[in-house]
């Protein structure tokens, strides 16, 4: 017999069942129904369902045939009008067998307190999410030996122990088999603590565009927990969350190809089930935002490498630890290592288990996907996800919520973390303020006043020299204008320097200016009339205070550098 693929869904007064079964036979089929119960044969399918509410037979059912898609829709009349059935997508569930109406369950475990699937305590209790601490005691050789289980629940043992080979390219314990708890811990953070870089880790820090551009990304959950919020805020009441995630073709078919099972699971291990579950579901989530929700050949290695439950086998006493670890593993593995992408996961496994189970089990169809297309990391699923796939679908809205609420009540730090981020932040940051201040040293002696330049620079070199040549060598003042005016021109060039400085605002030593005019050009048409004032004055002096001949020859000689020009200086 095939099991056909089937849709449920429902209205106020009934449950809607459409069932696909192409080359059937139509004209022999059979439906049965009642309370839970549903049952349809169309050789060769045949389908068995229980259902989350009762139906009834009252007349009002309707059925039909698309012979051109295959389909039979049948609408059940519900026995209780506008009362709302749970999980109609949890599929894997709803192919489950009714279970025993027996007060006593057929096989009890001698020994053992009776459990149901979903743990020793009532459904409606609240869930303490603290476990319980005992003071440390001494155990012989062979009960640490007995302590090595792990898989879902840590209900395996030995496994590993036969797929040696293939696992260890998986895990990166060596031996669970025969590894405590205790000692898994102590060697998987001295493993991170050797992986860390800080190299690495600071180079995203300072440089984290591409960090910036994956936290922009906006995962399918985001949509659906915004719609969700506000059909709360409307309404002030839980609606039916299930109807915000939907399954695709390929993800219905996971479903139906899951075996249903029975976990007879203890409180302590029904509480290490949902921790687990927080712990993949980070690792999850930091897998789809870096990858944008496109997955590559690396997806397999990132989640169970970012996930102790996987790759550890490890095992959890409260929220907060789950979220340390996970953090520390973000900054020592993968490709990007900020604190930033730690905190985003954070938040997105919070929205995802606020969304309730559906949103859950879509996350955990994915990861079995993604382990199953990848060689060795598919005997991860046959350990934990194929088990959680099925076990969540059974799992009460109310402990998830209860679950959200624990992981969005705590909080992290860098310094939690174990890794001295902090210090290593704070160290960097110091580095980097010398080496900006060390090149801003460096460059301060070659910078110039604004307005200045390199050839005002020059040519006040070149006034300086000349001056010391012209005062060093009294000789050189006979035979031209320029050189008799220099001693007496250059108070005055300097007075005059200052009132064009006002006047154009240039910031250039106009006497030097007038040194580099004398090299190869006549002087400023401005300067004209102070040179001859100081000219007349000159020999004003020399005709009063000096002999006839002396000053003949002398004026002599000024007339003929006039009627010559300027010429210019060495």
């Amino acid at each position: 017999m095939l099991t056909p693929a089937f849709e449920l869904s429902q209205d106020r007064d009934f449950l809607t069942v459409a069932i696909r079964v192409p080359h059937a036979r139509v004209s022999e089929f059979d439906v049965y129904f009642e309370g839970v119960d549903f049952k349809f044969y169309a050789k060769p399918y045949f389908l068995r369902l229980t259902l989350p509410g009762r139906i009834v037979e009252n007349g009002g059912e309707q059925g039909s045939y698309d012979a051109d898609k295959g389909i039979f829709t049948i609408r059940l009349p519900k026995e209780t009008p506008g009362q709302h059935f749970e999980g109609l997508n949890m599929l894997t569930a709803l192919l489950a067998p009714r279970k025993s109406r027996s007060a006593k369950p057929l096989v009890e475990e001698i020994g053992a307190s009776g459990v149901s699937e979903e743990g020793a305590d009532d459904e409606d209790s609240d869930f303490d999410w603290e476990i319980e601490q005992t003071p440390y005691e001494e155990v012989s050789e062979s009960a640490l030996q007995s302590q090595c289980h792990y898989g879902f629940g840590n209900l395996r043992a030995g496994v590993v122990q036969r797929l040696q080979d293939e696992l260890s390219e998986v895990i990166d314990i060596k031996d669970p088999d025969f590894t405590p708890l205790t000692e898994r811990r102590q060697k998987r953070l001295a493993a991170e603590l050797a992986k860390f870089d800080p190299d690495h880790y600071l180079a995203d820090f300072f440089e984290d565009e591409a960090v910036e551009q994956i936290l922009k990304y906006n995962p399918w959950w985001n949509d659906a927990h915004a719609e969700m919020m506000a059909s709360l805020g409307k309404s002030q009441e839980h609606g039916d969350n299930a109807a915000l995630v939907s399954f695709s073709e390929e993800e219905k078919y996971q479903l139906r190809k899951f075996v249903n099972k029975s976990y007879l699971l203890d409180k302590t291990a029904h509480r290490q089930v949902y921790y687990s579950l927080v712990d993949i579901l980070l690792a999850y989530c930091y897998e789809i935002r870096v990858t944008e929700g496109e997955h590559n050949v690396e997806s397999a290695w990132t989640v169970r490498k970012l996930s102790p439950t996987l790759c550890w086998f490890e095992t959890w006493t409260d929220v907060h630890e789950i979220l340390v670890s996970f953090g520390r593993r973000v900054l020592c593995y993968p490709l990007y290592r900020h604190f930033k992408l730690v905190m985003k996961a954070y938040r997105d496994t919070i929205k995802i288990l606020q969304l309730g189970k559906s949103a859950v089990l879509k996350c955990l169809l994915d990861v079995h996907k993604i382990f199953q297309e990848n060689d060795p990391a598919y005997i991860l699923n046959d350990l934990y996800i194929s088990d959680y796939c099925v076990w969540i679908q059974k799992a009460k809205s109310k402990k998830l919520a209860a679950l959200a609420e624990a992981l969005k009540a705590v909080s992290l730090s860098k310094a939690q973390l174990g890794l001295e981020l902090e210090e290593l932040e704070t160290a960097a940051l110091l580095v980097q303020e010398e080496e900006t201040a060390r090149e801003a040293a460096q460059c301060g002696p070659t910078q110039r006043v604004p307005g200045s330049s390199p050839e005002a620079s020059d040519s006040d070199s070149t006034s300086s020299s000349d001056t010391e040549d012209s005062a060093s060598e009294p000789e050189e003042l006979v035979g031209t204008q320029p050189l008799l005016l220099t001693p007496l021109q250059d108070p005055l060039l300097e007075e005059d320097s200052a009132l064009l400085t006002q006047e154009s605002g240039l910031c250039r030593n106009m006497a030097s200016q007038g040194c580099e005019v004398s090299q190869g050009q006549t002087l400023a048409s401005t300067r004209a009339p102070l040179i001859e004032e100081v000219g007349e004055e000159l020999r004003t002096i020399l005709q009063v205070s000096t002999p006839p001949g002396v000053n003949a020859g002398s004026h002599s000689s000024m007339q003929d550098g006039e009627e010559r020009g300027q010429v210019p200086r060495d």
